[in-house]
């Protein structure tokens, strides 16, 4: 009976695929690509109550349960942005409560959220390091932007534009022989000789509309410089998790500080690279020049049917496939791309992890359905199914204010 039921899954899912194919043939390559994944995204309102369900608690923090229930503000900055998406702002408030009073002191606008927090070895439930995250940062500085202009209330836009001063007075550097960065944490990453960066931090959209609401900022020397420092740190055609720069020298491929093992990769942080790359505005001519610096991984995808694992430092995919997240964050940059093939070869892989009791994604893989795989199936489905897109000058556009 239960093989009966697998052959019975598997198909639907080929008759689908079969069905995605012929409403699709003789399009162009790039309208193939965009119709195939709006038809078949996963249902994002379903899936955004599953991960609100699983994984925020009901004052609002977003727990990772495969890192013992930490709360990052990676975790809390997402989780703000698809409150938002979805119109969801009671939820928006709480996670928005919780994450100023305990990571920002209670005031997001004077302080920099602790990056970590959760259980310390002594039992106590507290902030774990101090030091912020940059990317989170300019997420929630983004999220609270668009909150209060997508809401018409005020307090959001006002405690976003002072977090974005906060991030410009302390993580924001000048690199001698490049220009401007956005250093990833307040402190930690200049190093005595070099620079550590990771360009998986810089969404260049948010770079582009804190430019325009803030127009004294350093935001537009820095989206300038996106395109160039992921063309530069790239290897091979493909995204690193962290990158070095040392003056008069190339980026080089390197570890994070303080890890002492292992090895650089492109990874788990490189895959937003292209996440970001691929739902930039098409009238963003950036967009060109930072997927012209990123042909690997369609390339990749072109002769196999999953996205690696990890790509080592000489730009080489190594053996082992992606989890589903990774096929979800790269919907957007294949869509970009014109490859229709390689949208539903991801799709159907997406459907494939489809844990039906939970509605979250993952089934059949690792540990099942984990944190950071939903938010990139939600960031990679809501935009190839125009849930949400982002404008010419980086403004967030959501079907609800339609």
């Amino acid at each position: 009976m239960l093989r009966m039921k697998s052959l019975g899954r598997w198909a639907s899912m080929l008759a689908a695929v079969l069905g995605w194919f012929a409403a699709v043939a003789g399009l162009a390559a790039a309208q193939t690509a965009g119709q195939t994944a709006v038809q078949a995204a996963p249902d994002y309102t379903r899936l955004w109550q599953a991960y609100a369900a699983r994984f925020i608690t009901a004052d609002g923090r977003v727990l990772d349960p495969q890192s013992g229930d930490r709360t990052t503000s990676e975790g809390q900055s997402y989780a703000l942005f698809f409150a938002l998406v979805n119109n969801d702002r009671a939820r928006f408030d709480r996670l928005l409560a919780w994450t100023s009073s305990n990571l920002a002191s209670g005031d997001l606008g004077a302080h920099l959220p602790a990056w970590s927090w959760g259980k310390a070895k002594d039992g106590h439930w507290g902030k774990l390091d101090p030091n912020s995250a940059s990317d989170s940062d300019l997420w929630i500085a983004f999220d609270l932007i668009e909150a209060g202009r997508l809401w018409n209330d005020l307090p959001y836009s006002s405690t976003g534009r002072r977090l974005a001063e906060l991030i410009a007075h302390s993580e924001v550097t000048d690199m001698p022989g490049f220009g401007p960065a956005v250093l990833p944490a307040a402190v930690g990453f200049k190093l005595q000789r070099s620079w550590v960066l990771n360009p998986s931090y810089t969404p260049l959209f948010i770079l582009n509309r804190l430019a325009i609401v803030d127009p004294e900022g350093p935001w537009a020397n820095l989206a300038m410089e996106v395109p160039n420092l992921i063309a530069r740190s790239s290897v091979n055609g493909f995204a690193m998790d962290w990158v070095c720069y040392t003056p008069g020298k190339a980026f080089t491929p390197c570890l994070k500080p303080g890890q002492e093992t292992g090895q650089a990769l492109g990874s788990y942080e490189a895959i937003r690279v292209y996440l970001w790359a691929g739902m930039l505005s098409d009238s963003n001519p950036a967009k060109a020049r930072i997927l012209k610096a990123l042909p690997g991984m369609n390339q990749y995808l072109r002769t196999h049917s999953a996205p690696p694992e990890k790509v080592n430092s000489d730009g080489v995919p190594l053996n082992g496939d992606g989890p589903v997240g990774f096929s979800a964050a790269l919907l957007p940059y294949l869509t970009s791309l014109g490859n229709g093939s390689a949208v539903a070869q991801q799709l159907v892989r997406i459907k494939s992890q489809l844990d039906e009791k939970s509605n979250l994604y993952g089934a059949g893989y690792g540990t099942g359905p984990t944190y950071y795989d939903q938010n990139l199936v939600l960031f990679g489905s809501g935009w190839v199914e125009k849930r949400f897109q982002f404008g010419s000058s980086g403004e967030l556009l959501v079907r609800w204010s339609r």
